[in-house]
């Protein structure tokens, strides 16, 4: 259940509540579900029980309490907790399984609307090239959303902007009715703006203009090109291509994902024999098995990513996508090194569950790297 399903959940709850006569209130028209927050528990929290104490005429509590009795009872809810004042405190059944699932079954459209909406977005940026390299990413994320959107530049823009960054512009000039200036951003300094394309490449010089936020000066440097832990493009794209590699060698191994707990048989360090044949004797020696990460921030942030695409598109800002996909790829690189077996393990079910979720994670950076215009490598 993504965070958006189950926002839709508490509020059929509070329908519910509504309509059985518990609750005298004006149900609203949505619900925020977040990470909980200290002194929380559960996979989400809502504090919507003290947002409709004061309406309802009752304490926070008591309208927690008669909640927590609708949610309990709805399909893909394991438990909720009352904490603090009234914070709903949330657990799902499955979360992982059922997230996992998902993502894999929409892959890298996973966060993209189901159908147009009917929304006309007309986007013109100046004649200045990270302006119109944001333009293009916004129009991506933007039709990604079901919105139809057209752009314009004040003039044509330059063949190396079309040819090399990937750039499309619908029309060129100042339309009769002008749009506000939606691509508003710091321009790339004075001198560089020819450079970029030329001496980065697509891939690092799009990032290098779309990951800063709108305020700030891009860095038009060889550093984007790195291959090492400090250049934030290099962890997106290697954690992308590790999990791919990982894919083509269960399948060597003969396995194949599948959605599950990731931990053997509940322990987060047991031992397994491996025998060992020294000198013409068979040895059995225990071994110690893999310490699996905690993978909780890792599903958050997975879970996160719808809700990080529509806030990108509706306040036209790309670099909160390219800012969660690093914070994404940080967090499935610690966990990439123990999805395999490893000395004498066979494949197991908690094999098979990690790798599922390594390629979900996948999927939601190669996803989000599309959407920017970048491209997702299978071998780095």
């Amino acid at each position: 259940m993504t965070p958006v399903e189950l926002s839709r959940t508490v509020l059929r709850a509070v329908r519910r509540a509504v309509d059985g006569g518990e609750l005298d209130v004006v149900v609203p028209g949505q619900v925020k579900v977040v990470p909980p927050g200290p002194g929380g528990c559960g996979d989400y929290a809502t504090n919507v029980a003290l947002q409709l104490a004061r309406p309802a005429g009752q304490p926070p509590l008591r309208v927690a309490e008669i909640l927590r009795q609708r949610l309990v009872q709805s399909d893909g809810i394991g438990d909720v907790v009352v904490t603090g004042p009234g914070f709903l405190n949330i657990s799902l059944r499955g979360s992982g399984d059922a997230l996992v699932r998902e993502i894999l079954r929409l892959g890298q459209r996973y966060g993209h609307a189901d159908r147009p909406t009917g929304q006309l977005v007309q986007l013109h940026a100046p004649h200045e090239v990270r302006a119109v390299v944001v333009m293009d990413a916004v129009a991506r994320i933007l039709r990604s959303q079901g919105a139809l959107v057209r752009t314009s530049c004040v003039a044509r823009p330059e063949p190396a902007w079309t040819d090399i960054l990937g750039v499309e512009v619908d029309a060129y000039g100042t339309p009769e009715a002008p749009a506000p200036l939606d691509v508003n951003v710091r321009p790339v300094p004075a001198g560089l703006d020819a450079l970029a394309p030329d001496a980065l490449g697509r891939d690092a010089a799009r990032w290098a203009l779309l990951h800063p936020a709108p305020h700030d000066r891009p860095r038009i440097t060889a550093d984007h090109l790195v291959q090492r832990e400090s250049n934030p493009l290099f962890r997106v794209r290697y954690a992308h291509a590790r999990t791919r590699a990982l894919s083509r060698n269960a399948a060597d191994l003969g396995f194949h994902a599948e959605p599950g707990d990731v931990q053997a048989r509940g322990d987060t360090e047991t031992a397994v024999q491996e025998t060992v044949v020294r000198e013409g004797v068979v040895q059995e020696t225990a071994v110690a098995e893999t310490v699996v990460p905690d993978t909780t921030p890792l599903r958050t942030l997975l879970a996160d990513h719808p809700r990080v695409i529509q806030a990108a598109a509706a306040h036209h800002a790309p670099d909160r996508l390219a800012r969660h996909l690093v914070t994404v790829a940080d967090a499935v690189l610690p966990f990439l090194a123990v999805v395999l077996p490893r000395g004498a393990e066979k494949p197991s079910a908690a094999h098979r569950a990690r790798l599922a979720l390594a390629e979900a994670a996948g999927a939601v950076l190669a996803g989000g790297l599309s959407l920017l215009g970048i491209d997702a490598p299978e071998h780095l």
